[in-house]
């Protein structure tokens, strides 16, 4: 795999026909591994003169996002300097030079931007609905399973078994375990077919990891934020309010809020964040546990405008419905409002009304508007790019707890009513983590309360 990722890079010098393997916008470890897989499998079983590579359907810069990616790329020795990325390709200049196919893999609706490259889609290999409206008019292959990697598994075993090698099985048999939650059977994620591959590949090559280990390491990497700057940290796990002209950033993170205040340079950075992205407010929500392994929320809200920030403040301190029962806490940060959320229960979803309504009375108290326009929850690439790319992202309304990753949007096609999974696909964003944890913890208290009685 690896010396076919050099070769790769090699070919973007020449001026010829690629053949492109393009992962869907979130590029999380299912699209990334199956699109590096699928790549693989067709330039080892093509005729010599067809090209084939992998595109991440990202920026290089958004990677460090990822920890999950980074990891599992770093344990089986693959460079992330061989791997090309969205923006180091213009795939619409090849487009019109006329040497550009395309293979969707995890996806099969391409975004509004990328609207004129659909006639050069020739086949979709993906493992969600067909979105039949706009479906491209090529080879689809869909069957809904739990990971892409299945199917990508599945083409390399049928087609020609010869090429696996260690590497590229060791990054399928991790992403399937990811995806279909250590093959959990109570949770569901997980189909007969998953469960087969990840089987074969275990008989193929019988010292890859144990599944609880590479499951624990894959899970833990995904939410670790250790190594991200402040900027990547905001924007990791990041929703955005619009409205009016004014822009609020909400961004989940998960470390002890102290711990995040004193971080060096933090002010600069908060203001350097908001101004890069036209942010008037920026509120984080921090979610760790404490020594007890009891779940602890915070707040803190920074906003330069005196009025505006004081008026969120208020809404969120005599908020009933839901009350958060905030305790202020301690902060030498100018233009920063910092709490301790003592109701737990509420989450990021929960809270988004509340900015919403918060952002009513400010307009309401300046009366700066006869009307009241609605207020609209967008993601971040959507508001930097214009609304560019809005019919592939939430839909309105939605927290980005419910869905995962974070960053980029999830494709539109991730999100189709009606999927036979949909019932029984677990909520695996680090918000619904800790969210089933704190149910876990709370049931314990529960039942150990009753026992002692």
């Amino acid at each position: 795999m690896e010396d076919y990722l050099q070769g790769c890079r090699a070919a973007l010098q020449e001026s010829r026909p690629l053949h492109v393997v393009l992962g869907n916008e979130a590029c999380d470890l299912d699209s990334m591994v199956s699109a590096l897989a699928l790549a693989f499998y067709l330039a080892k079983t093509t005729e010599a003169e067809e090209v084939f590579v992998p595109v991440l359907n990202i920026k290089r810069s958004e990677l460090p996002l990822r920890g999950d990616n980074v990891f599992f790329l770093h344990k089986v020795n693959i460079p992330e300097a061989i791997l090309i990325f969205r923006d180091e390709i213009d795939l619409h200049a090849l487009h019109q030079a006329g040497q550009l196919t395309l293979i969707l893999v995890d996806h099969h609706v391409l975004p509004k931007s990328d609207a004129a490259l659909e006639e050069v889609v020739a086949e979709v290999l993906d493992h969600r609905p067909i979105e039949q409206k706009r479906c491209p008019s090529c080879h689809v292959s869909v069957e809904l399973v739990g990971s892409c990697a299945t199917l990508v598994t599945e083409r390399i075993l049928q087609g020609a078994p010869e090429i696996l090698d260690r590497q590229t099985a060791a990054l399928l048999h991790g992403t399937i375990i990811l995806d279909c939650v250590n093959m959990d059977l109570k949770i569901g994620k997980a189909t007969l077919k998953d469960s087969q591959y990840v089987e074969k590949l275990e008989a193929l090559f019988p010292d890859l990891p144990e599944r609880n280990d590479i499951f624990d390491s894959l899970q833990k990497a995904k939410f670790d934020i250790s190594g991200l700057t402040t900027e990547q940290m905001l924007r990791k796990d990041q929703k955005t309010i619009y409205r009016q002209g004014i822009k609020m950033a909400i961004s989940a993170i998960y470390m002890d809020l102290e711990a995040f205040l004193q971080r060096s340079g933090l002010l600069a950075d908060l203001h350097a964040f908001c101004q890069a992205h036209n942010y008037d407010v920026l509120v984080t929500m921090t979610i760790f546990f404490n020594t007890h392994n009891e779940p602890v929320r915070q707040l803190a809200i920074f906003c330069p405008h005196l009025a505006l920030r004081m008026t969120i403040c208020e809404v969120l301190e005599h908020s009933l419905s839901p009350s958060l029962k905030l305790t202020p806490a301690s902060s030498t940060h100018p233009n920063l409002q910092a709490y301790l959320q003592g109701n737990t229960q509420v989450s990021r979803k929960k809270l988004l009304p509340l900015l919403q309504e918060a952002l009513s009375v400010y307009f309401d108290s300046t009366k700066t508007s006869s009307g009241q326009p609605e207020t609209v929850v967008v993601s971040r690439e959507q508001m930097d790019k214009e609304f560019d790319r809005a019919n592939n992202s939430l839909i309105p309304g939605l927290s980005q707890d419910e869905e995962d990753p974070p960053l980029p949007p999830t494709p539109m096609n991730s999100l189709v009513d009606e999927c036979p999974l949909d019932q029984g696909l677990p909520k695996l964003s680090a918000e619904a983590v800790f969210e089933k944890c704190n149910q876990i913890s709370l049931s314990q208290s529960v039942t150990a309360s009753l026992a002692k009685k």
